[in-house]
C-alpha cells in the first residue's frame, strides 16, 4: 500500500505553477508563480536532491551588461517542460505582465546547466499557456492550452472566452503538435480518426508505451460551471495517429480536474489533487487495459494543498509547492512511496516511536534526520583516505561534545 513517508518545509517560493522534470535522482523546477517575479527577471531554476532531501537554487545567468541573455527564458508560469535525453525543453507560458509566451522552445542542458534557444522550423504552434506536453523518444508532443485568439487550422476545435475583467478574448484549443528534436521541426498532427478531447487548458498528458493519455482540464466558462471542467480520459495512438474510442467509465475521480498532478507508474495513470475542492486530495489510478478507474488508499498524512507540482523518481512520487485559492504559496514537500521497502518501514517506525538512534549506522541516522527536516550533513562518497577519516573523526567528536553538553559539561574554561 502506498505510504506518505516524508513531509518537509523549505521548498522555493513561487512553486505553485512551475514546470518540473526528474533527472536521475534529482528534480529540476523551472519558473513558477508570477507573484514572486519581482525576485528575478529571468526564469529561476531550482534543484531538489531526493537523496539528501535538499533544495539548491542555480545562480542566474547574465551577459556582460548584467542583463538576461536572449537564450535564457524570462520568468513565467503556465509553461511546459519535458526531458529528452540530457536536455529540458521549456515552452510557452505567460509572464508577470500577462503576456503569453511563444511556443519556440528554450533548451536547458542538465549536465552543463547552460541555456540555448535552438532554431526551429515547420509549423510552429501559436503562443499559448497552460498547454500540456510530454515526450516519447526524441519527440515532444504539445496539446491544447489557451491563446489570445481563436484562429486555428481548419478542422481544429476551439472555444472562445471573453474575460470581462481585462476585456481580452481567450481561446481554448484542442490542436496537437509535435516537435522532432533531432531536426527541430514542428508539425501539426491531423488525426486520422477518433474523438479528440474537448478544447482544454490546465490538463495533463502522459505517455504509456506508444499511447498518449490526455486527462482533465478546463474549457470555456459555461453557465453551468461544472460543464466547463473535465474528468475524462482521451487516448491518442502515436503510431496510427488516431484518437482511440472507448466506452465511458462509470467510476471516475470525484470532481472535474484541473491544476491536478498526473504521473505514470507500472503502466498505469495516476491522478492526485485539483483546483476544485470536491474531494481533490484522493489518489486515483487508471488502468489502460480495462479502461477503468480505481481509488488508491494511502497510509500516512498527505498534503492538504492543491495545485501541486509532481515528479516520479523511481517508486516515489515527490509533490511540492501549491496553494489553496488566494492563500500564500506554500513551501511544503511530500513524498509518497508507492512501494515502500522494509528499510523505509523500519525508519518510519523509529521516527514514530521515538526510538534511540545512537546505535544506528551513521548513514541511517543521517537519513532519519533528513526525513524529519533536521540540519544534517552526509559524508560524500567522493572522499577518500584521509579526508573520509577526518570527516568521520569530526562527526564523532561533534556527537561526543553534544552528549557532554547534555550531561552538563560546557567544555574547558
Amino acid at each position: 500500500m502506498p505510504l506518505w513517508t516524508v513531509h518537509l518545509k523549505g521548498a522555493p517560493k513561487g512553486q505553485d505553477q512551475p514546470a518540473a522534470v526528474a533527472v536521475r535522482h534529482e528534480i529540476y523546477t523551472f519558473g513558477g508563480s508570477i507573484f514572486a517575479a519581482y525576485h528575478s527577471y529571468q526564469i529561476p531554476v531550482n534543484v531538489f536532491n531526493t537523496v539528501t532531501l535538499h533544495w539548491t537554487a542555480l545562480p542566474p545567468v547574465s551577459d556582460r551588461k548584467g542583463k538576461r541573455p536572449r537564450c535564457v527564458p524570462s520568468w513565467r508560469a503556465g509553461h511546459t517542460a519535458v526531458l529528452i535525453e540530457d536536455t529540458v525543453y521549456v515552452c510557452g507560458g505567460f509572464t508577470a505582465g500577462g503576456n503569453i509566451c511563444k511556443s519556440k522552445p528554450y533548451a536547458f542542458d542538465v549536465d552543463t546547466h547552460r541555456w540555448s534557444q535552438p532554431r526551429v522550423s515547420g509549423t510552429v504552434p501559436k503562443a499559448r499557456s497552460y498547454g500540456a506536453a510530454c515526450a516519447l523518444g526524441r519527440v515532444m508532443y504539445l496539446h491544447g492550452g489557451y491563446t489570445l485568439d481563436g484562429y486555428f487550422a481548419p478542422g481544429v476545435r476551439s472555444e472562445v472566452y471573453f474575460d470581462i475583467y481585462d476585456d481580452s478574448v481567450y481561446a481554448y484549443a484542442s490542436d496537437l503538435h509535435k516537435l522532432d528534436t533531432r531536426t527541430m521541426v514542428w508539425s501539426v498532427i491531423v488525426p486520422a480518426g477518433g474523438q479528440p478531447p474537448p478544447p482544454s487548458a490546465y490538463h495533463s498528458t502522459n505517455i504509456i508505451g506508444t499511447k498518449m493519455f490526455v486527462f482533465g482540464g478546463e474549457g470555456a466558462v459555461d453557465e453551468d460551471e461544472d460543464e466547463s471542467f473535465h474528468n475524462h480520459v482521451r487516448v491518442f495512438d502515436t503510431e496510427n495517429l488516431r484518437w482511440l474510442n472507448h466506452s465511458s467509465t462509470r467510476l471516475r475521480p470525484q470532481a472535474q480536474r484541473l491544476y491536478h498532478s498526473a504521473f505514470t507508474w507500472n503502466r498505469e495513470l495516476y491522478v492526485f489533487g485539483s483546483k476544485r475542492r470536491k474531494n481533490p486530495r484522493h489518489l486515483w489510478k487508471f488502468n489502460m487495459e480495462t479502461f477503468s478507474w480505481k481509488k488508491v488508499h494511502c497510509k500516512g498524512k498527505g498534503p492538504s494543498d492543491n495545485w501541486m507540482c509532481c515528479c516520479m523518481v523511481g517508486d516515489r512520487l515527490v509533490l511540492f509547492g501549491g496553494y489553496q485559492g488566494f492563500d500564500p504559496v506554500h513551501d511544503d514537500l511530500y513524498i509518497l512511496d508507492l512501494s515502500p521497502s522494509l528499510k523505509m518501514l523500519c525508519k518510519l517506525a523509529v521516527i514514530k516511536r521515538g526510538l534511540e538512534e545512537s546505535g544506528l549506522p551513521h548513514n541511517i541516522r543521517w537519513e532519519l534526520e533528513a526525513m524529519t527536516g533536521k540540519e544534517h550533513t552526509r559524508p560524500t562518497e567522493k572522499m577518500e583516505g584521509t579526508e573520509k577519516k577526518e570527516a568521520s573523526e569530526k562527526n564523532e567528536a561533534t556527537e561526543k561534545n553534544e552528549a557532554a553538553k547534555k550531561n552538563g559539561y560546557d567544555g574547558p574554561e
